[in-house]
């Protein structure tokens, strides 16, 4: 529900925004609606405290060894997609900003309004836990 809450949200910005859209050519309407959308789930993280709890850099555990590319090519892309979703919100959040979004830790530092350490330490600990998940994936379907 709250996703589609999210989308409703969405919409209403961009319709309310509209007037400051300006075409810069191909792929620039696309960008924009995808700065909208990515602002306004960051907006619901950063109000109900989805970001707290985050280590330090300290506590950052040793990276799981990642699998070859032979054994990541066997998974299926649904079970990829389940495993980041079952990251905690934080993590998932900026994983999904580095890697989908492109972001530099200061650039997701300063949109969710911590520091670009905390960024960096969060998403080893994504990738940690994600390397977990996939090495026990494969563990058990070999």
């Amino acid at each position: 529900m709250t996703a589609q809450d999210l989308l409703h949200d969405g919409f209403i910005k961009v319709f309310e925004s509209i007037q400051s859209f300006n075409y810069r050519g191909p792929g620039s309407l696309k960008a924009w609606l995808s700065t909208i959308f990515a602002n306004n789930c960051l907006e619901y993280i950063r109000k109900n405290s989805a970001m707290q709890g985050f280590l330090s850099i300290e506590d950052v555990t040793e990276p799981a060894a990642w699998p070859t590319e032979e054994e990541y090519i066997t998974i299926p892309d649904d079970v990829l997609m389940n495993f980041i979703l079952e990251l905690p919100a934080g993590y998932r959040a900026i994983f999904n900003m580095y890697t989908l979004e492109e972001m530099s830790h200061k650039e997701i530092g300063a949109v969710l309004g911590i520091n670009e350490s905390s960024s960096r330490s969060q998403l080893a600990r994504a990738k940690n836990l994600l390397a977990g998940k996939i090495n026990d994936y494969i563990k058990s379907h070999e």
